[in-house]
C-alpha cells in the first residue's frame, strides 16, 4: 500500500509539480491539509486491502484530479482483474483490458444505460450495514451485485448495474476517481441533499451517497432510511 503510494505520488509531482496530492497513506502518516486549493490529486494506492489480502480481485488502484471541488478526471485500475477505467469531464469515459507492463489495450467507449426495472443495485461487499439493508427494501425484486472498491461505479458506468447507494462513512480518495468515470460515462454521485457529491469537504470525509446511472432515473431519497 505505501510503496505503491510512493510511486503514484512521486509520477504525479514529477509531471505537475505545482498540483498539491492527497493520498491516503500521507495523509496516515502526516496528517490532512487544511485546504487543498482549487486544484488537486486525490491518490488511494490500494482500495479494497482485506479483498488484496485474501488474494480476491476486487481491488483497485485510484487516482483522480478535482477542480472547483468536483472530480474532472479519473483512472481506476484493477489490477488482479486486468482491467481499467477512464474518465475526463466532457470527454467521456472508456475501458480497457490492462497488461501486467502497464500497457492498456482493447480501449472502447462505456456509457451508462436506461435503468432496468426494477434496477440492477450494485452494493459493498463487506459494508453491508443495517442502514444500507432499510435502503435496498425500497426497491422489492432488484437485482443486487456485492462487490468490493471502486469497482461499484466502475459497474454503474459501464451500463452493467444501475444504482450504488453508500450509506455509511468513506473518504474522498475512496470515491474521486470512481465518481469521475461514472459522471464521465453519463451517470451523477450525489450527496444526502440530492447534490453532486462535493470534494475537499472538512476532513475529506464523505457523508452518505448514491451513485446513478441513467440520467432520468429518480433513486430513493437517502432521507426516506433517515427518517425511518
Amino acid at each position: 500500500d505505501e510503496r505503491a503510494e510512493e510511486i503514484l505520488i512521486a509520477a504525479i509531482e514529477e509531471a505537475w509539480p505545482e498540483v498539491p496530492v492527497i493520498a491516503e497513506e500521507r495523509a496516515a502518516r502526516e496528517g490532512l491539509r487544511a485546504a487543498a486549493g482549487e486544484r488537486f490529486f486525490l491518490v488511494d494506492p490500494l482500495d479494497g486491502t482485506k479483498e488484496f489480502i485474501r488474494g480476491g480481485e476486487d481491488y483497485t488502484v485510484n487516482v483522480a484530479l478535482v477542480v472547483g471541488r468536483q472530480p474532472v478526471f479519473g483512472i481506476v485500475a484493477a489490477p488482479r482483474r486486468g482491467q481499467v477505467w477512464i474518465g475526463r469531464a466532457g470527454k467521456g469515459a472508456l475501458s480497457g483490458h490492462l497488461m501486467p507492463d502497464g500497457a492498456i489495450t482493447d480501449v472502447r467507449a462505456i456509457a451508462v444505460r436506461p435503468a432496468a426495472e426494477p434496477p440492477v443495485i450494485v452494493a459493498s461487499r463487506s459494508h453491508r450495514n443495517p442502514e444500507t439493508e432499510a435502503y435496498l427494501a425500497r426497491y422489492p425484486g432488484a437485482e443486487t451485485v456485492a462487490i468490493g472498491s471502486s469497482l461499484k461505479f466502475c459497474l454503474v458506468a459501464e451500463g452493467r448495474a444501475d444504482l450504488y447507494p453508500r450509506l455509511g462513512p468513506t473518504m474522498e480518495w475512496d470515491t474521486a476517481a470512481g465518481d469521475a468515470v461514472l459522471r464521465a460515462a453519463g451517470g451523477r454521485v450525489l450527496d444526502e441533499n440530492g447534490t453532486p457529491l462535493a470534494y475537499a469537504k472538512p476532513g475529506f470525509r464523505n457523508g452518505w451517497f448514491l451513485a446513478v446511472g441513467d440520467p432520468h432515473f429518480a433513486p430513493v431519497p437517502l432521507a426516506a432510511v433517515r427518517q425511518g
